[in-house]
């Protein structure tokens, strides 16, 4: 008699998507079924911190739909958007995931670019793919004048101080390879907010990485509340002057 012997295993893909998660209970669900909606199959990570909205719990109940391929990992507090990446940047390398691509969970990252991005590493030899709001002119949609201004130019002045060849340097929507993450010793990372973007895309290039813009549409959030504050402004705008004076980093 023929006996037939089926094994069970995970099928991991070989991209994750990180999304940071703080009270986005009206997007969640939303977001998480446009990424496993594209022509390309991506593993997600939500990493939650401890949203008092209830948005870990919506995650939770979509885990046994999507079985290995949607995580949660719950952090006690909100510490900012640099930490939560750099706890699932950890879990990513530990998992071995070759892709590992940052994206906001409010649809300002339109989940269709996510393919784009993801080739530009996997086909197109980058080691870095950003999805960039300003290589070609200002393509952001919804935006007060004011939020434009600010963001286009602080990524000029960072662009000035480092040398560094980006014109969306702030970027959040971002593909890296595993091994740009892990040469980059992420517990020496310093900064928490926006400067965060910036001292990642640094790092790289001082390690002479190749670093490639996508250019894609940035539409502002339409449900749920922006995450932006003057702290975060201010620790972009100076802790580039750090970067600067720190010289190579570690």
């Amino acid at each position: 008699m023929l006996r037939l012997f089926f094994i069970s295993f995970q099928i991991m893909f070989d991209a994750l998507v990180i999304i940071p998660t703080y009270n986005e209970k009206e997007n969640i669900e939303a977001i998480i079924r446009a990424v496993f909606n594209q022509k390309k199959n991506f593993d997600i990570l939500i990493v939650d911190d401890n949203s008092p909205d209830g948005t870990a719990t919506i995650v939770t109940s979509l885990i046994s739909e999507f079985k290995d391929r949607l995580f949660l990992e719950k952090r006690m507090a909100k510490n900012g958007i640099g930490t939560a990446y750099i706890h699932g940047f950890k879990w990513a390398i530990a998992k071995k995931y070759d892709y590992i691509i940052e994206m906001d969970a409010d649809f300002s990252h339109d989940p269709k670019d996510l393919v784009r991005l993801y080739n530009a590493c996997a086909t197109q030899g980058a080691d870095v793919s950003i999805g960039s709001r300003y290589s070609k002119g200002v393509n952001v949609v919804n935006w007060p004048m004011k939020r434009v201004l600010l963001s286009y130019f602080a990524s000029k002045y960072v662009r000035f101080i480092t040398g560094i060849p980006i014109h969306d340097t702030t970027a959040g929507f971002v593909c890296y390879k595993r091994n740009v993450l892990e040469t980059i010793c992420l517990d020496n990372i310093k900064f928490v907010g926006y400067a965060f973007q910036i001292e990642m895309k640094f790092k790289a290039w001082k390690r002479k990485f190749m670093i490639k813009e996508v250019s894609v549409i940035f539409t502002d959030r339409t449900l749920g509340t922006s995450k932006m504050n003057g702290s975060i402004v201010f620790e972009a705008l100076f802790g580039v002057i750090k970067l600067k004076l720190n010289g190579v980093p570690k």
